[in-house]
């Protein structure tokens, strides 16, 4: 875009068009790489100055980085990448953001409608191939058809169950005149009802059984963070006494320092979440789709409770755990129908009892000259008082932060939940810190593996002067393969070690800041130097080779068949 140029013509052309559409959808960030299909909308771009363009050096990270804004404000993020290789480069950030329910748009440049189907330079059927993982998509065959296009994908995005919107644009739409084509107005989709009405009856069944129940517990997943109903979880947490455990997804919906919060559950879960998960006579299970990470043995997932399922997702309801009340609503307005009803009380002898269990868990044991990765995220904790914004990979180390980085609002721990993605959580930071309007740290938290999957974004963040402050975890191994190699397969250690390149050096080379540590005292040090600094800064951490991640639940057990060491 060029400096001091505002003129901004009316639109004469389906790219212009496109843009006119993304302004009135409040749109003012867009991550892409050009390419030949998508020429048209760079150069609508070039005279755009309410639409900021992030310049990434890979399409699946511009998705991620898309993800990672849409994680932050609640709001679509946008990416753009061309035709053929830079589609399919874009599939694996889609199936992320499905998985985890973020709303993306994601526009894809595609051939001219005359050369689809011909084996064409740079031709990919990108809406077939994503269609399994979209939440809907589109091709667009007429320029006519835009305005429509544009405003349904950013509502279909964003209500409801979020999720990814693709919409495939051929050359020739894009350069098609506009003919006085303005942007859509407000529509009614038939057929999409993205809000299911709640049944007073219901409710009140709902309070019944809360009432009746000697140990209830609450388990808040992602959709408590989607429906912006954390304010409301909290509020009736604290006039019911009900101990509260939470979903990998639903980390931030309830403050991790608040004393009725017992931890993570699942397979990787605190001592204090799984076992009071399996000991509840009423389970109320609020936006969680309860993967296999969760439930573990589904058939043993807290055997005596009554269950109350809700979620805005009605596929969801009685898919992977059966219950007996189940309720489609919107998360915030079940919680602000049940708030009336609740009467506060004393703590019950159930939320002494089971406050009291550990969870300070997984463990980690101090030994003289080995630095512990739990450590360095206490440390990082310790440092910025679990108010900064954490992306991470996948692997140990996400679980790791999941227990030892105590968040204290949602919107703050960015991970990928449901597909596992390594390579997600750099370039998510990427979007975390151009969605972030207070400038301060964003801690990225990877492993020597994950980060060497998109560490080319390390440009990226120093050419828009990013505040990202990378902890890399280095262990020499692809931790939790090894892991499970070590723990059921006869420590058969195949093709899990990994090197890495001198991570210090590396940096310098991009012009960032380098920092390593060995020892606890070098990484108080460090950590400390990195947050002083501006811009990007890369830790490594030498951390120790074999440590484990526990407890850990084995993979076909119940989630009261904890492995708690080695």
């Amino acid at each position: 875009m060029r400096e001091n140029d505002t003129v901004q013509q009316a639109p004469s052309i389906g790219a212009q068009l496109l843009l006119e559409c993304l302004v009135e959808e409040k749109v003012d960030t867009i991550f892409g790489y050009p390419g030949g299909a998508v020429i048209p909308i760079y150069d609508a771009l070039y005279d755009c100055p309410d639409i900021r363009h992030i310049l990434t050096r890979h399409e699946q990270a511009a998705i991620h980085a898309a993800d990672g804004y849409a994680r932050v404000t609640g709001k679509p993020g946008v990416a753009l990448v061309t035709s053929g290789p830079g589609a399919t480069n874009a599939i694996t950030g889609i199936a992320n953001a499905f998985m985890d329910s973020v709303p993306l748009v994601v526009l894809t440049g595609q051939v001219s409608t005359n050369l689809i189907g011909r084996d064409s330079f740079q031709e990919v059927n990108i809406y077939g191939m994503t269609m399994d993982v979209t939440k809907h998509n589109y091709v667009v065959r007429n320029v006519a058809e835009l305005p429509r296009i544009v405003k349904e994908a950013f509502h279909i995005s964003s209500t409801g169950r979020p999720g990814p919107v693709l919409i495939d644009l051929p050359k020739d739409v894009m350069t098609a005149a506009t003919a006085g084509l303005l942007p859509a107005a407000p529509l009614n989709i038939r057929g999409y009802h993205s809000t299911p009405p709640i049944m007073e009856e219901k409710v009140i069944r709902i309070w019944d059984s809360i009432k009746q129940a000697k140990r209830p517990v609450i388990l808040a997943g992602g959709g408590v963070i989607s429906s912006g109903a954390t304010e409301e979880l909290v509020s009736l947490v604290e006039q019911t006494g009900i101990p509260v455990v939470s979903t990998l997804m639903g980390i931030g919906a309830f403050p991790a320092r608040h004393p009725w919060y017992l931890g993570m559950v699942g397979m990787h879960g605190t001592f204090a979440a799984n076992r009071a998960v399996h000991q509840a006579d009423l389970l109320l299970c609020l936006g969680t789709r309860f993967n296999d990470r969760v439930s573990g043995k589904a058939q043993s997932f807290s055997p005596g409770s009554l269950k109350i399922h809700v979620d805005i997702d009605n596929a969801e309801l009685n898919k992977n755990i059966p219950a007996e009340i189940c309720i489609s609503a919107d998360i915030r307005d079940l919680l602000n129908r049940l708030l009336p009803l609740a009467e506060s009380g004393k703590p019950s002898p159930w939320l002494i009892e089971a406050t009291k269990w550990p969870k300070k868990v997984p463990h980690y044991s101090k030994q003289e000259g080995q630095l512990s990765p739990g450590e360095v995220i206490s440390l990082l904790d310790q440092f910025t008082q679990g108010e900064s914004i954490v992306a991470t990979d996948v692997g140990q180390h996400q679980i790791w932060t999941a227990h030892h980085y105590k968040f204290a609002r949602p919107r703050c721990f960015l991970t990928s939940g449901g597909l596992g993605t390594m390579g997600f959580g750099f370039p998510a930071a990427i979007g975390a810190a151009i969605a972030d309007p207070s400038k301060q740290p964003v801690l990225c938290i990877t492993g020597d593996g994950s980060f060497q999957m998109n560490l080319q974004e390390l440009m990226t963040a120093v050419d828009y002067d990013l505040p990202i402050k990378i902890a890399i975890l280095n262990n020499g191994y692809l931790g939790m393969v090894r892991q499970w190699q070590q723990l059921f397969y006869q420590k058969r250690y195949s093709s899990v070690q990994i090197s890495s390149p001198d991570y210090v050096t590396f940096a310098k080379s991009y012009g960032v800041t380098g920092l390593r540590a060995s020892t606890l005292q070098e990484a108080e040090a460090i950590i400390r130097q990195s947050l002083s600094i501006p811009g990007p800064v890369l830790m490594e951490f030498n951390v120790k080779e074999e440590q484990n991640v526990y407890p850990m639940v084995p993979p076909g057990e119940s989630n009261d068949q904890m492995i708690t060491q080695d």
